[in-house]
């Protein structure tokens, strides 16, 4: 049947799609507009398909948080080029995401690309807007944080954010102290709150690492778990939050700047999300 300039127009419209694009599949449909998206759509699943062997190495993070301030959500949309990641479609896409993520606390992006927003999951989103840009479009990055007091933190470029848990507010106003601590991890990037958190394959690992290099620089054999005990306690203060320097005062540790803010003020958790590899 012959398809009209106005049919295909409005197709376009509703879809966001090519012109060509948009004509083939009213072609392939015989004008019905519900068979003809779908076509776009399946159009878009194997662009996805196609491309999923791509690296998602830009992107934008998204963040909201609750008006308690009790809790967080960071959302990580990646995709190719930081062409796409400026594009309003793209950008959309990503506050939408954000918005289901935000309503629905799902316990991964499996569970997240299942939600529905409309009449699509999440997922179909996702893949519409890969046929319709024709570029590997994924959910990189999924992060719920709850606490006392969760500070955000998005790093410039939007390709990198931080959530901060903070505990011992005890009604002081530390916002702008968790947004100096939230900037500590996204420039520090710490292994853990303390060193009682690090994973206990962590340290052994570093003690590992500490015991053959006293014996590599032929150490006395009595003192090579001393060394590595002082290495490990070396690694403690680099990588973990509460022990590293504090950037903008070094002549305290994270920890102690955040006592002298407001007696027992501390970080509970962090996550630290970033789109770029």
């Amino acid at each position: 049947m012959a398809i009209t300039a106005q049919e295909v127009n409005k197709l376009r419209q509703m879809t966001g799609a090519g012109m060509m694009d948009c004509k083939k599949a009213l072609v392939e449909s015989d004008g019905d507009f519900d068979k003809a998206i779908e076509i776009l759509r399946k159009k878009g699943q194997k662009v996805s398909e196609k491309r999923a062997d791509r690296q998602t190495n830009e992107g934008s993070v998204f963040v909201r948080t609750s008006d308690n301030g009790a809790s967080a959500v960071v959302v990580g949309l990646g995709c190719e080029t930081d062409f796409v990641a400026k594009n309003d479609d793209f950008q959309n896409l990503g506050k939408e995401i954000l918005k289901v993520a935000f309503e629905s606390k799902p316990g991964s992006i499996d569970d997240l690309k299942s939600q529905k927003s409309g009449d699509l999951t999440i997922g179909e989103k996702v893949t519409e807007l890969v046929g319709k840009i024709g570029e590997k479009i994924d959910i990189v990055a999924l992060e719920v944080l709850e606490g006392e007091r969760v500070v955000s933190y998005i790093h410039a470029g939007s390709k990198l954010a931080v959530l901060v848990a903070l505990r011992g507010t005890n009604g002081a106003d530390v916002i702008d102290a968790g947004r100096d601590v939230a900037m500590q991890i996204a420039a520090m990037r710490p292994v853990a709150v303390d060193k009682d958190d690090v994973d206990a394959a962590v340290i052994e690992q570093e003690l590992k690492i500490g015991r053959e290099q006293a014996i590599a620089e032929g150490k006395p054999e009595q003192i090579i778990d001393k060394i590595a005990e002082g290495k490990l306690n070396k690694f403690f203060k680099e990588n973990t939050l509460l022990n590293q320097a504090f950037v903008k005062d070094n002549s305290m540790t994270v920890g102690k700047y955040l006592d002298a803010v407001s007696k027992g003020l501390t970080v509970d958790s962090f996550k630290r999300v970033s789109v770029s590899q």
